[in-house]
């Protein structure tokens, strides 16, 4: 079997601001000679198939002494992200040739595992065997949207921190992304009342006639205040965050006692690298005042809870039936890829933003 294609996104330098895809990523050419590579005690291979791209990856483009849930990635390295992936070589009893897997690999079509090495995706793979089954009923990549990271995210984090309850009123920043879009229909789902805000007007159509969300607006266009003021009378119950900055000012002074925040992410502070630029909440006294509850998190948190096998189990009924509609922003092979990440960075994909790198 002669060498294959490899190519890989290499992470050239730390970005000030949004990441730009000359100055700061480089597509590299290069093969892999699977048959003749030499395993060591646990190493295994991997044929890549779908990478996740998410928010939480601009956190990893930065100094290295810095510090985070991640490690940051290294320069002159090929970028790490979360991916389904088919073990194709395999030295490790627990992964074995044909399984597929859900972790931490590299943005490049074929990913050597080597367990020596300190690096970012040395976190354990998850066997995810199981969604064989479930094809073609519902595709892999509604697979890797629905059930990995961002269906995870969204179940565990309302369900288990959120506590929704039929009649409450629910705020989502970001709401047509990978997660805010699972969000709201769980909430849906769960009775409550649905208001999600996002950057266009196609988007907000999307909540409207497709997710079926109670009300949703363009946060360009309006003044968030006055905004949450019309569409929350009663004010917020749950605000599911995922902006930061001035928008956790404003929703603050909705938010009802007892309200609950999950923090899923604060984006609108991600691309700001000097600490003394970031937002600062100003109204922060009204956390006590109130008594809400503010609750930042991680997907794994979630592993092996109930809130975990409750997931899988309402997740699969959800899409099977039709309750669930989970749009996916897919671009196609490894070339295309900083490109996806970007678009999603800043705003121009609705839904799960993915990237196909190979068949299965």
């Amino acid at each position: 079997m002669p060498a294959v294609s490899n190519n890989g996104i290499i992470f050239k330098a730390i970005p000030e601001g949004i990441p730009q895809p000359d100055v700061h990523f480089e597509l590299i050419h290069r093969t892999i000679d699977i048959e003749n590579l030499k395993l060591g005690k646990n190493d295994f291979i991997l044929r890549n198939l779908y990478l996740s791209l998410d928010p939480y990856i601009r956190t990893t483009l930065r100094e290295p002494h810095s510090e985070s849930f991640l490690p940051p990635q290294r320069i002159g390295h090929v970028i790490s992200g979360l991916g389904v992936s088919e073990v194709i070589k395999s030295n490790d009893h627990n992964h074995k040739v044909g399984d597929l897997v859900y972790g931490f690999i590299g943005w490049e079509e074929y990913t050597h595992i080597k367990t020596d090495e300190n690096r970012i995706n040395s976190v354990p793979f998850k066997n995810i065997n199981y969604h064989k089954k479930l094809l073609p009923e519902i595709p892999l990549s509604i697979q890797h949207s629905a059930f990995q990271l961002s269906g995870l995210t969204a179940y565990g984090s309302l369900m288990a921190l959120g506590k929704p309850k039929a009649g409450e009123t629910i705020y989502i920043s970001s709401a047509a992304g990978a997660t805010g879009q699972l969000v709201g229909q769980i909430a849906k789902i769960k009775g409550m009342k649905v208001i999600g805000s996002t950057g266009s007007d196609e988007k907000v159509d999307y909540l409207l006639n497709e997710l079926k969300f109670d009300a949703a607006f363009n946060y360009k266009k309006v003044d968030l205040d006055k905004t949450l003021s019309k569409l929350c009378p009663n004010g917020i119950d749950i605000y599911f965050e995922n902006v930061g900055g001035e928008t956790l000012e404003v929703v603050l002074n909705h938010c009802n006692r007892l309200a609950r925040i999950p923090v899923c992410g604060m984006i609108s502070q991600y691309n700001i690298t000097n600490p003394n630029e970031k937002y600062g909440v100003k109204n922060l006294e009204l956390i006590f005042h109130k008594s809400i509850c503010v609750h930042g998190f991680l997907m794994s948190d979630f592993y092996g809870t109930q809130t975990e096998k409750d997931f899988e189990k309402d997740m699969l009924e959800w899409v099977k039936s039709g309750k669930i509609v989970c749009k996916e922003n897919i671009t196609m092979g490894i070339e295309n890829v900083v490109k996806g990440f970007i678009d999603m960075l800043v705003g121009n994909s609705v839904g799960k933003s993915i990237v196909k790198i190979s068949d299965y």
